[in-house]
């Protein structure tokens, strides 16, 4: 039987109310926020029964915080696997599993509730709402906008405090629509009474109730608290009445058990945030994170994301520039779970830093919230500390800057120069759409002064270099022109106009707009601009072929001090121009580095563009599972402003070559709409990209002569011999076009690609894979076996696993023409190496040659274990450890995988496996792995 709800008699009946409204068919939202354990997931459990006496329809989803890898899944299963589903679960089902589809499982869902609510009133329940994934989110406020006439009710509820800036854009989408707010506070002493009279089964004494107020009236912690004391002994009940035990410690020093609710939240940390949280339980006051450094033997710069999900995980909260537990009975409790010799060393090492440090000088804080609109002196405050903060924690500088903003008059003569210290703030930290439009409509009122219209230019040059190329030139361009701007300003425009016209593929227009900004960048004295310069230099000399230049000038910007959180995309160049040289191990380095150094600076945007490139190394580099993960997660990390243009050539470009080399025709499909989507683009590096992704899906079609319309500005750019990115995006896959301009019967063409090749390598003497990439393609061209034995001997000193079973394979191939037994060897190792890849539809083709050849070959694969014959290893790897317990975070640290790829493996087991939760897995596990 399910205890009563107490102390929430006003806030159930406003729901009832809004229920006898959902009767009369009129629907609505009704938000219930508060902290953790305040009693939001009661509230709905409430609401729900009391919608199914009266006779309506209830579906009840809900998210887990280590569950968003599996999209859609805590709106669609409370939608279709609840005990009275949507009809065609099965189809909705299918349609979620594939990318391409989930515009028409929105269209789906529309139909099918917009028909259940013309029968009966409907009860949406969507709980824990900070933990939803984006695509959840973006279905969610899609479904309440355009369902809104319907005789629906949404009953959502969310953590209050900090939340995703995801989460937080979906809140203020339904608080426009006119949701309801249900806001739950502490409970009041008549309620603890009450609850604790319903655990211990009699009526508390007054020293009972004093230790029950250690938990702040927080309905989770109150229950534990009591449950506790009761199962151990401490309560005693006589004659109605619960006591404290003889011999009880007093209650206000009352120990405590690790409270099962704080476990649970504890174990869903990273080894880091917990350790930070158990350093600040022994502190036992208010803490620094500067003392908490010096604890943990760390800088503070380094604790920056073990604070930020300290804090997002409601154990502790901010006060000043001090940390706090949310509630002290949790830091007992945490502090007690600890073994006596750590609480004792740690206490005695606190105390002696904290004699030690002389007390630091006053910060600059934010003003409090009572400041007054256009109260400069607030303002001041608020810009210098978000200044201080902007290169550390972005987010709370983001903040403070828009709090700012807040404060100053539509015509204050500082404001523009606040907008333009915003936007890259917002940028910064995932807000890009936000940032767009504060300085759009900046630039649209006019009256801007040249330095600060120059600036705001500038902010949105930046952060157009992730979506749109183009518009960031237009950008850059006009801030340029703008007259009387400082030298160093001017410079960095300039240096990133030419960075994004470098980027767009437009090599002739970079090559003359370096020429003129040349001086102008050089007198500046700017290091930022210059490190800029010296990046486009490098891009403009790889596509003239001099890549030692290219790596002179990649050099010169890093020991300009290039920043990788800041100067992206640039400082993503190094580690792109290392992949194509076939340095794939120095390349992943870099880009791991990046990824690890973004994501402790809480530099969101700067992180998406590092997965970004990585993806593109995962897939030369041959793990093309890896790499399909961790695009498949980096494109889940989008803002209304899209994938833009740098994730269009390399999440698009690396998930279509992965479906071709795998063999998965309905992935394919779904990206081909992409290509062709990117060859109406106005940057040319996008138009190409997307013309080899459809030459490439036509050639696996066996239609070379469409493969080869499709490239007509390449091949006419080849001609020309012009530097450009026309052609494949790899220059490693010169001999895929020549093969495919030989099927099509374009021998000129394909000669044309030989010759560039061959350019390239003789170039280039020391960067082996182009030799080996030149050789390929003349062994190809003239059907010279030399050529090919020359190519696969030159790939054994590549990274490039995939281009060298290409060149055995084709090398297998001639022999078998006339030494069938020789060429066998050659097709063998090709299969060794795409089996290891996981290029399915690779490893089908060499075994039909080796059929030929008279020879089967049993599968056998590093891909393939036994037990799960639906999953890669990869996968299996990560479920088994999922299985044992472990959380996206752990498996990512035990594996040396970003937790986006941990979640995209996990997203596609569960898909292979048709199963929806983490206890499924591991039922499933230790039934498969025990034999059974």
């Amino acid at each position: 039987m399910r205890a009563p709800v107490r102390g929430r008699e006003a806030e159930l009946s406003f729901i009832e109310d809004r229920l006898d409204s959902l009767a009369r068919r009129e629907g609505g939202i009704v938000r219930v926020e508060g902290p953790a354990g305040s009693g939001k997931t009661m509230i709905l459990v409430e609401a729900s029964a009391s919608a199914k006496r009266r006779g309506m329809r209830v579906f009840h989803g809900g998210a887990d915080p280590d569950d968003q890898f599996v999209p859609l899944a805590p709106l669609l299963e409370g939608l279709i696997a609840g005990e009275e589903p949507l009809p065609g679960a099965a189809r909705l089902r299918d349609l979620a599993k594939v990318p391409g589809q989930r515009f028409w499982l929105l269209q789906e869902l529309v139909d099918r509730l917009r028909e259940a609510a013309l029968g009966e009133p409907l009860l949406i329940v969507l709980d824990d709402l900070q933990w939803c994934d984006d695509l959840t989110l973006l279905t969610f406020h899609t479904l309440v906008a355009r369902l809104s006439p319907h005789a629906i009710m949404w009953l959502v509820a969310v953590r209050s405090g900090s939340v995703p800036p995801g989460v937080r854009t979906t809140l203020d989408r339904i608080q426009q629509a006119g949701a309801h707010e249900v806001t739950l506070g502490p409970l009041a002493d008549q309620a603890v009474t009450q609850i604790a009279e319903d655990v211990l089964g009699a009526v508390p004494d007054p020293d009972v109730l004093c230790v029950a107020r250690r938990a702040d009236g927080v309905p989770q912690l109150l229950v534990e608290l009591l449950g506790g004391l009761r199962d151990e002994g401490v309560v005693t009940v006589d004659n109605g009445t619960a006591r404290l035990s003889a011999g009880s410690l007093p209650s206000r020093v009352f120990p405590v058990r690790l409270l099962p609710s704080v476990a649970r939240r504890l174990d869903l940390l990273s080894d880091a945030a917990r350790e930070l949280v158990e350093t600040a339980a022994v502190v036992g006051r208010p803490v620094t994170v500067g003392l908490l450094a010096e604890l943990l033997g760390r800088s503070s710069a380094a604790l920056i994301t073990a604070v930020r999900e300290s804090l997002d995980s409601d154990l502790l909260t901010e006060r000043g520039d001090h940390l706090e537990f949310r509630h002290e009975l949790i830091r007992e409790a945490l502090e007690a779970g600890l073994p006596l010799s750590v609480r004792r060393s740690l206490r005695r090492q606190a105390e002696a830093l904290m004699e030690s440090t002389t007390p630091p000088v006053e910060t600059l804080t934010p003003p409090a919230d009572g400041a007054g609109h256009g109260d400069r002196a607030a303002v001041d405050r608020l810009r210098t500390a978000a200044a201080e903060l902007a290169a550390t924690a972005p987010g709370s500088a983001a903040d403070l800057s828009i709090r700012a903003l807040e404060l100053i008059a539509a015509d204050a003569p500082e404001r523009p120069t606040v907008i333009a210290e915003t936007i890259p703030l917002l940028w910064q930290t995932g807000q890009p759409a936000r940032a767009r439009h504060l300085g759009a409509a900046a630039l649209s009122t006019g009256g801007l002064g040249p330095e600060d219209e120059a600036r705001i230019r500038l902010g949105l040059a930046r952060l157009s270099s992730e979506f749109d190329f183009s518009e960031a030139v237009r950008q850059a361009r006009a801030g340029a022109a703008l007259p009387g701007i400082t030298a160093a300003l001017r410079a960095r425009l300039l240096a990133l106009l030419c960075l994004n016209l470098s980027m767009s593929g437009d090599n002739e227009a970079t090559e003359q707009a370096v020429a003129e900004a040349l001086e102008t960048v050089e007198a500046a004295g700017d290091r930022a601009a210059e490190a800029t310069f010296r990046v486009v230099d490098s891009i403009v000399s790889f596509h003239r072929m001099d890549w030692n230049e290219a790596f002179r000038q990649v050099d010169r910007a890093a020991e300009l001090g290039i920043v990788p959180s800041a100067q992206v995309p640039e400082a993503l160049w190094q580690s792109f121009l290392l992949n194509a040289a076939g340095r794939s191990a120095e390349a992943l380095a870099v880009a791991e580095a990046g990824i690890r150094n973004t994501r402790n600076m809480g530099h969101a945007a700067a992180t998406r563009m590092w997965l970004m490139i990585r993806t593109r190394i995962l897939l030369d580099a041959g793990r093309l599972m890896d790499a399909r993960a961790e695009a498949e997660a980096a494109s889940a990390m989008t803002d209304e402003l899209g994938r833009g243009n740098l994730a269009d050539v390399t999440l698009s470009y690396t998930l279509m070559r992965v479906a071709l080399h795998t063999g998965d025709q309905e992935a394919v499909r779904g990206y081909a709409a992409d290509a062709r989507r990117m060859r109406s683009d106005s940057a040319p590096l996008v138009r190409n990209t997307g013309s080899w992704m459809l030459a490439l899906l036509a050639d696996c079609e066996n239609r070379p002569g469409r493969a080869m319309a499709a490239l007509d500005d390449v091949m006419a750019a080849l001609a020309e011999e012009r530097a450009s990115l026309a052609g494949p995006v790899d220059p490693a896959d010169a001999p895929v076009l020549v093969r495919m301009a030989l099927r099509a019967g374009a021998h000129e063409q394909s000669a044309l690609v030989v010759a560039a090749a061959e350019r390239r390598a003789a170039r280039n003497p020391g960067v082996t894979i182009l030799a080996a990439t030149a050789a390929h393609a003349r062994g190809l061209h003239d059907n010279d076996f030399g050529h090919l034995l020359h190519a696969v001997r030159l790939y054994e000193d590549c990274p490039r696993p995939i281009a060298r079973a290409s060149a055995l394979e084709d090398a297998g191939r001639k022999l078998a023409a006339t030494r069938i037994s020789e060429a066998v060897p050659y097709l063998d190792k090709a299969l060794a190496l795409y089996t290891q890849a996981g290029a399915e539809r690779d490893v089908a083709r060499v075994r039909r040659r080796l059929r030929s050849a008279g020879v089967r070959r049993p599968p056998s694969s590093a891909e393939y274990v036994k037990e799960w014959p639906e999953l890669t290893a990869s996968e299996v790897r990560v479920a088994r450890l999922v299985a044992q317990g472990l959380t996206n975070l752990q498996v990512a640290d035990r594996l040396s995988l970003s937790p986006h790829t941990v979640s995209s493996h996990l997203r596609r087991a569960f898909t292979k496996l048709d199963i929806t939760s983490r206890t499924e897995l591991a039922r499933l596990v230790g039934t498969r792995d025990s034999g059974e």
